[in-house]
């Protein structure tokens, strides 16, 4: 990967600081891949905690992104410090300056990522995304992607048979097939409660 300069974030201009604050983003269209894919984005060296607050505030405030802009991670790693005699274990970036975005590229999830206050542009030829490959993934603690093909409609009735929802049934009231994720209601303390559930971790009854 190759390392790309670092500027300074006081050196954005207030015309691109408000750009990037509130894109116009309405007329965007919105062409490109359909399947999600890991992502690298580089940001200027400590901003990627409010990088990824804010892209993931600005999904959450868009219904129209939720599918499509799935989740913002800063790989870590453990350090292992000696201080006063006493083992402490911290977690730092494993690439400063770097977040990984799991999303559909297309033009409206490029615009929105790239014009986000503190990117500098993503990995790629002429900031071209470019998909992470299994390994690079699994070097950054990512899970590589799989394939989940399961029959499930809303209305049926599902059970988790792994993960942390194991032995939760109930009915599905939605089927999120980017995220590959069902949303059941269950029983949950004598009330009907919403769960969210892997597509691997289930089996129709």
């Amino acid at each position: 990967m190759a390392e790309e300069e670092i500027k300074n974030i006081d050196d954005v201009s207030a015309q691109d600081a408000e750009k990037a604050s509130a894109p116009a983003v309405d007329n965007i269209k919105q062409q490109g891949d359909n399947v999600p894919h890991w992502y690298v984005v580089h940001t200027y060296s400590g901003y990627e905690n409010k990088v990824k607050n804010d892209i993931e505030k600005t999904v959450e405030n868009r219904k129209d992104l939720q599918e499509k802009i799935l989740e913002v991670m800063i790989p870590t790693e453990d350090v292992v410090k000696i201080v006063k005699g006493k083992k402490k274990v911290k977690s730092v970036p494993l690439l400063p300056g770097y977040i990984l975005v799991h999303m559909i590229n297309n033009d409206l999830t490029w615009y929105i990522v790239r014009n986000t206050r503190g990117v500098t542009g993503f990995v790629g030829p002429a900031s071209k995304p470019v998909p992470l490959s299994e390994e690079e993934m699994r070097r950054f603690g990512v899970r590589p992607q799989q394939k989940i093909d399961i029959d499930v409609a809303v209305g049926d009735r599902i059970e988790a048979v792994s993960g942390p929802w194991e032995g939760t049934s109930g009915t599905v009231v939605s089927v999120n097939a980017s995220k590959e994720t069902v949303t059941i209601t269950t029983d949950m303390f004598n009330r009907d409660t919403s769960v969210e559930i892997d597509l691997a971790d289930i089996q129709k009854e």
